[in-house]
């Protein structure tokens, strides 16, 4: 039987909108840090008496909340030392919070959503983690695992709750809400390359498992990732790295405007990177970034912003090699069959935002966003097994131009003694893309196996609504989208006809806390990803929305201010889908499937400046229309888990110990084939001042022996009769460090 959302959970659609009533007093102000003066975003106040009391501090610290005369309220923000101030009559004030290395103290489970208190958890992350690269970022979502397998400059091969998702088909991601996927893409559904990202840019990291967040669309279904970029900065930065495989990386962030910040800010960023990489052949891996920020405080209620970026990499790949050719002695673990591989690609984004308070309760945030995309992939993953002469390279290219934008509402309100939250979106996202896959020889092109130009139009809307009373806090929310989807194919000059589908996707979550201490939450909803345009025409529209239905059961535990656990357990079904194979220009059916989990997660600040966090994922993935045996699904994981002991203060020596652990899983349907777990150490020292910090990082200290990338694939060699299914690898970078210097001003 297909799970459903019962049609009764729509009956708190109702009350969409919220009225105002009368509260008794009124508490405003602004909150800065005690040491720089600047404010604080994100500072969480609340009323520990009243769970319909509480808000947020924004961008300028600024606040207004209502409550009751002779109650107190709390002020608490992560890295800060909580404060509570007791208000007999309306105020208006400003509040210095000081710097405090107990970090896991201001996690507040009382009256918080779940989403806000898992973006508490990443705030923790975040600050602790010594950020190195994009990866370092995306790892921070609990449970993620990721997998290179093209020399560094293609996107992540993506793994989450169950699910392979390739490069990003199945996990929404996005910076400063400007999506990171792309749609149609050459070499595969929701292609997510997020090495535009400057990491040290990024301020924040919204996350969540499952398709239960209106805001999040299309591909969020086994969960989405968000970046969030500072809108200004403390310090102008120079850093420089350099470390094994003649690895070296430059860093410059500039303040551009350090006066009148209160009305306007600008920063830019800009990286280097190159490496040889761990491969006998060198990767020759290059990419540069810049990235700028500009804020105009136009009023008290009026913020623009504008943010503009640029990226462009290129590099040679040693390619995923079979299992034989390394058993036999062919070559090492670390050589290649075809070292023509490798890529170029670019990326080119401007995005603005016009941020308006209407009043105290009431904003609205317009944005729009315009991006440029060049991809050129050459790859060999079969070899000689099509083409025994001059092999089976392949190259996929394409030229994209992307634009969108959003407007959202929100209005906060009450409705007797229910506290309401109230949010409102409209948007849309247009992708023209020109793409092929041809046959090559050493990056020579010699057929074209497909080519055409891509259109797609998605325009969405959803309403969300929050019920905050006694200890509860009910959201409610459906989301509606629209797609329209054309493919016109150059080598049959034929038109397709143009194909068109609506879907509807509720959810609702509900959270109740027994205590300050503990919460228990449930979250059900239907999520989806599109297929690929090129799939969409060519079935005539047949399963153009394969949709997702989920639920996760959880608990948040609190038991002393410096411990923090949360257990979920959840499923989530996949209805039937077609997959456009990029690699080969065809279109393969999958049915049905089913994952079961169980995550684990626990942060615990041992004292004051000693850290320690876990985190374990259990799944069960199954395809739903297979006999048993042959029902795996290939690559999802079964078992995952990091952990990590931090040590670190404001200043001086710190250092960090951590693990990465993935369990054996199928690499084919029946098992028969085996992608190998692995267990990988790493470190990490430092020595930090006010102007300067030196760095040393380590990596697989064990030197072990392991697979990034597995695929099980049918391939033949050059001196084969015939063709061999087994593993294909990318090798995993053997021991090695990289030494950091950055100097402030």
């Amino acid at each position: 039987m297909k799970y459903k959302i019962p049609q009764v959970l729509f009956v708190c659609f109702v009350l969409l909108f919220a009225t105002q009533s009368y509260a008794q007093i009124q508490v405003s102000g602004t909150i800065i840090d005690a040491n720089t003066k600047k404010p604080i975003e994100k500072v969480s106040i609340s009323n520990p008496k009243n769970a319909n009391s509480t808000t947020i501090t924004d961008d300028q610290g600024k606040f207004t909340i209502e409550s009751i005369a002779g109650d107190a309220i709390l002020f608490s923000a992560v890295g800060y030392f909580s404060t509570t101030i007791t208000f007999i009559k309306d105020s208006s004030f400003v509040l210095t919070l000081r710097q405090d290395n107990s970090l896991l103290d201001n996690v507040i489970i009382l009256s918080e959503s779940s989403k806000k208190i898992f973006n508490g958890i990443s705030k923790v992350d975040l600050t602790l983690l010594p950020i190195k690269s994009t990866q370092d970022l995306m790892r921070i979502m609990p449970g993620l695992f990721i997998a290179q397998h093209a020399g560094g400059g293609k996107a992540e091969q993506i793994f989450l709750r169950g699910f392979d998702n390739d490069h990003g088909t199945d996990i929404a991601v996005s910076v400063d809400g400007m999506p990171v996927n792309m749609v149609s893409h050459a070499h595969g559904q929701g292609y997510a390359d997020a090495h535009f990202i400057i990491p040290e840019t990024v301020k924040t990291i919204d996350y969540g498992g499952g398709s239960y967040y209106a805001n999040q669309g299309n591909l969020n279904t086994s969960g989405y990732i968000a970046f969030n970029t500072a809108r200004e900065i403390e310090n102008s930065k120079v850093q420089l790295e350099a470390g094994s495989f003649n690895t070296a990386r430059a860093l410059v962030m500039l303040d551009l405007l350090k006066k009148n910040k209160q009305k306007q800010s600008a920063y830019i960023a800009s990286e280097f990177n190159y490496t040889d990489g761990p491969t006998e052949n060198k990767q020759f891996f290059n990419r540069f970034n810049i990235f700028g920020n500009y804020i105009s405080r136009v009023n008290r209620n009026l913020t623009i912003r504008a943010t503009a970026s640029a990226f462009k990499s290129s590099w040679n790949a040693s390619g995923q090699i079979p299992q034989r050719s390394v058993d036999d002695g062919s070559i090492s673990r670390f050589g290649s069959l075809d070292p023509t591989e490798g890529g170029i690609t670019s990326r080119y984004n401007l995005n603005l935002f016009a941020e308006q308070a209407l009043s105290r309760n009431r904003s609205w945030i317009h944005q729009i966003f315009a991006t440029k995309n060049k991809f050129e992939l050459y790859s060999n993953f079969t070899f000689f097994l099509e083409n025994p002469i001059d092999g089976d390279g392949i190259v996929q290219k394409e030229s994209r131009g992307i634009i969108g934008g959003r407007s959202t509402y929100s209005n906060k309100g009450n409705i007797g003694s229910t506290a309401v939250t109230s949010t409102y979106g409209v948007g849309f996202r247009y992708d023209a893309s020109n793409t092929s896959l041809s046959n090559q020889v050493r990056r020579t092109i010699t057929t074209a196996k497909s080519a055409g130009i891509v259109n797609e139009l998605n325009t969405y809307g959803f309403v969300n609504q929050e019920f905050r009373f006694n200890r509860f806090l009910l959201e409610a929310a459906v989301r509606g989208d629209y797609f329209q989807f054309r493919y016109r194919d150059f080598l049959t000059s034929n038109q397709l006809p143009q194909q068109a589908k609506s879907i509807v996707s509720p959810k609702l979550n509900l959270q109740y806390n027994f205590s300050k201490e503990v919460q228990v939450y449930v979250k059900t909803g239907k999520g989806f990803h599109s297929n690929d345009s090129r799939v969409v025409v060519q079935n005539a529209g047949q399963q153009i929305l394969p949709a997702s239905y989920g639920s996760d059961l959880g608990i948040f535990i609190k038991p002393t201010k410096r411990l923090f656990l949360n257990l979920a357990v959840w499923n989530l079904y996949l209805d039937q889908e077609f997959v456009y194979v990029g690699d080969a220009a065809i279109v393969e059916p999958s049915g049905r499937s089913v994952r079961q989990g169980l995550d684990f997660i626990t942060r615990y600040q041992i004292g004051n400046d000693f850290f320690a966090n876990v985190n374990v994922n259990f799944t069960k993935p199954r395809a739903r229309d297979e006999v048993k045996g042959n029902d795996y699904i290939p690559l999802a994981p079964t078992f995952t888990s990091t952990a990590a002991l931090t040590y670190k203060k404001p200043t001086g020596f710190g250092g960090m110990l951590s693990y990465r652990w993935i369990g054996d899983r199928a690499a084919n349907e029946d098992y028969s084939i085996t992608a190998q777990g692995y267990f990988l150490l790493d470190g990490a020292l430092s020595y930090t001042k006010n102007k300067y910090e030196l760095g040393l990082y380590f990596e697989n200290i064990f030197n072990v022996k392991w697979n990034e990338a597995q695929f099980a694939t049918e391939s033949r060699l050059r001196n084969e009769t015939s063709s061999v299914d087994e593993l294909h690898f990318t090798p995993g970078a053997p021991a090695n460090v990289r030494f950091k210097l950055a100097v402030n001003f």
